[in-house]
């Protein structure tokens, strides 16, 4: 893809997932992320359920957005960023947040894939899906309803990444446009302001 898919008049909204390994990719994600006034982002950062996150003052300190954990049917505004609780799962409906109660299981968890799944119904072409470091395979059936939809996928480049599961599982599903390390991710054509 040699031409940005995004038009900077439209509103954009980015789903970035992350696991074992993703608090740095995403630091320096958003450390290189040029101002874009048409961009919102979710990131959805697998969190034990049994301790209150850091991850909004986390990511806070590396973007001149404004920084929120994401709320019960918090509008998506541009230029922010909405970070999911640590004891709940979250989807969109009409550029809306929906926060969900997250029930314990045994089952690996797909908070990455329930969140892009309602973003690609939602936001359709107007949908960006960001994977970066981590294990096991959550984001993989996501990204496939993002490219149903006509949105874009941004996977981190598996050498790049600590743990490689995330990506490598992404890029085999043959649903990615990119494949990029974190910190390049924002200079592409995609992110910038045309």
């Amino acid at each position: 893809m040699t031409k940005s898919r995004v038009k900077s008049d439209y509103h954009y909204t980015v789903a970035i997932g992350a696991s074992a390994g993703g608090l740095e990719a995403i630091h320096e994600f958003f450390d290189n992320m040029p101002e874009n006034n048409s961009l919102s982002f979710i990131v959805i950062q697998h969190l034990s359920p049994d301790h209150k996150s850091l991850l909004v003052e986390l990511v806070g300190r590396h973007t001149h957005m404004e920084v929120f954990e994401a709320g019960n049917n918090m509008e998506i505004k541009k230029g922010c960023v909405y970070i999911i609780p640590n004891n709940k799962f979250i989807q969109v409906s009409k550029n809306k947040l929906i926060t969900l109660e997250k029930v314990p299981s045994k089952l690996p968890n797909n908070a990455v894939d329930i969140f892009m799944h309602s973003l690609a119904k939602d936001r359709k072409e107007r949908a960006i899906a960001v994977i970066l470091s981590g294990t096991g395979s959550d984001g993989t059936k996501g990204i496939a309803a993002v490219k149903e939809y006509g949105g874009l996928v941004i996977v981190q480049e598996p050498t790049t990444s600590k743990f490689d599961g995330m990506p490598n599982n992404a890029i085999a599903s043959g649903n990615v446009d990119f494949i990029l390390p974190a910190d390049e991710m924002p200079n592409r054509g995609c992110f910038r302001r045309k």
